[in-house]
């Protein structure tokens, strides 16, 4: 890991840092006519001004540096080739991000310090297409995009990424996946902070509310979690208390200056944003605050003043047992026994069966919806079927029940291949069901990674490879085989309780 990387995980640890402020309100307000985005046909695409207007970027980075940001966004918000694409500059997605960070850097070079470094955050947005949500986009199609953003970011000289404004965990999901494929072509690895968008209604647009999100992506190693964009600082102040509670990361906020006017202005000035910002730092809620849509050079300005007053927050994360789908559910003693729904299976249930067979999803999921409605927390989801393909039963039929059910989902196969493909389609953290030791370790080393991948739980049975009493009957056989388990996943194979 680069020593820049180094330095700043170690500032985190001793100020608030602070990240600078918007990119597309700096750059309508600068008036640009199509000439200065190439000719009409990429007007509007801010990400190609790092090609045809590098001056108005490089301007907009030194602005915000003067200005006192420890950290500077690079011109790449919507710079993967999905976006990009509709302005037919698909194929020009690694140059523009690894310009963009390039600019970026000579920026920080220029106004940085011994005393005083600065950082390039490589800017990767949600893009225009969500999994969850619009469709139209596979998992694998955003794993790629991610992938060919971070290479180029990296290529430029990117200290740390910025997956920011996300609004559907599983876009999230693929690309984490995607940034860890690019690392691997780039043959470096940065560091990553995640930021959601929570929206006046409580939740991201995909329905995960702020702690549900956290759990999705707890299995990862992200230098800060946090929120940005959608609302100015009042409508994020319950959700950044939860978050700060619970997160065993950094915590960052950058919120608009305010809600747009009817006419798309906003309206906080640096006085009143920095008065409203202000609780977050003095109840040691954030590591990282920086401004969104509608903040300036002197909202950032503002903010560094206000920093220099008050400690970053320090982790105490309370250790807690939970899985999630879109809601969290928490398995903790006082909560037990977890209820969980077995009627979509195709081996229990004879009904789901025949739907199934016959193709009525719709009808299959609604078994799904009325278990949950009658008081089961978890839904376990069988599709294996041996007269059938249970890989396209089990894609198609979770494609239709996570529009149906908010609750976690119990993932019930044998074949790996077919849970990795339902991990694609779960925005939670979902539970495997389930891995023994009946032919040994070879079931954990098909498994195990993709808990590593996708972070989900499992399920442990209580069965090892002992041909006289390999089914545990008795207790102490199944403490035994228990232990034995824990040992295997959490010690061999690094698998977090």
């Amino acid at each position: 890991m680069p020593a820049r990387t180094d330095r700043l995980r170690a500032l985190l640890a001793e100020r608030i840092l602070v990240l600078d402020g918007a990119t597309g309100t700096y750059l309508q307000g600068r008036d640009l006519g199509p000439a200065d985005f190439g000719g009409e046909a990429y007007d509007g695409c801010n990400e190609h001004l790092v090609l045809t207007r590098p001056d108005v970027v490089r301007e907009m980075h030194e602005g915000y540096l003067a200005a006192g940001a420890d950290l500077v966004e690079t011109n790449t918000f919507g710079g993967t080739r999905i976006p990009l694409a509709e302005y037919g500059l698909a194929d020009k997605a690694r140059e523009i991000n690894a310009t963009a960070a390039r600019l970026a850097r000579e920026a920080c070079a220029k106004l940085e310090t011994p005393d005083r470094p600065r950082f390039v955050a490589g800017s990767m947005g949600p893009g225009t297409k969500t999994i969850s949500v619009t469709g139209g986009i596979t998992f694998g199609e955003v794993v790629a995009a991610f992938a060919e953003q971070t290479v180029g970011l990296a290529e430029g000289g990117a200290d740390v990424l910025f997956l920011e404004t996300q609004q559907d965990t599983l876009n999230v999901k693929a690309a984490l996946l995607g940034i860890d494929r690019g690392f691997a072509e780039a043959g470096v690895v940065l560091p990553v902070v995640l930021s959601v968008s929570i929206e006046t209604m409580g939740t991201m647009l995909a329905g995960q509310s702020i702690e549900a999100v956290y759990v999705s992506v707890a299995h990862r190693d992200l230098l800060a979690i946090g929120m940005n964009c959608a609302t100015g600082p009042d409508f994020m102040t319950d959700h950044l208390r939860t978050l700060a509670q619970i997160s065993r990361f950094p915590v960052s906020c950058f919120p608009n200056a305010g809600l747009p006017d009817e006419e798309g202005r906003y309206n906080e000035t640096p006085a009143i944003f920095v008065r409203k910002v202000e609780r977050f730092l003095a109840e040691g809620w954030v590591n990282i605050i920086g401004g969104c849509c509608g903040t300036t050079a002197e909202h950032v300005r503002a903010l560094v003043e206000l920093a220099g007053r008050y400690r970053p927050r320090s982790a105490a994360p309370v250790r807690r047992s939970v899985v999630s789908g879109i809601e969290v559910l928490a398995v903790e003693d006082d909560r037990r026994p977890v209820i969980v729904g077995e009627r979509t299976n195709v081996i229990g249930s004879r009904k789901f069966k025949e739907l199934v067979v016959g193709g009525d999803l719709d009808q299959a999921a609604e078994i799904g919806r009325r278990q949950v409605r009658g008081g089961a927390q978890v839904l376990d989801v069988c599709l294996a079927n041996p007269d059938r393909d249970e890989l396209i039963d089990m894609t198609a039929f979770l494609d239709v029940l996570t529009r149906k059910v908010k609750v976690p989902l119990m993932l019930d196969s044998t074949d790996h291949r077919v849970l990795e493909q339902a991990l694609e389609r779960c925005q939670g953290k979902a539970i495997i069901n389930s891995i023994n030791l009946e032919d040994g370790e070879e079931r954990f080393e098909k498994v195990v990674p993709l808990i590593h991948r996708y972070g989900a739980a499992v399920v442990v049975g209580c069965i090892d490879e002992d041909k006289a009493r390999g089914m545990a009957v008795t207790r102490e056989r199944k403490v035994q085989i228990a232990e034995r388990s824990h040992r295997l996943l959490t010690e061999k194979y690094g698998v977090a309780e």
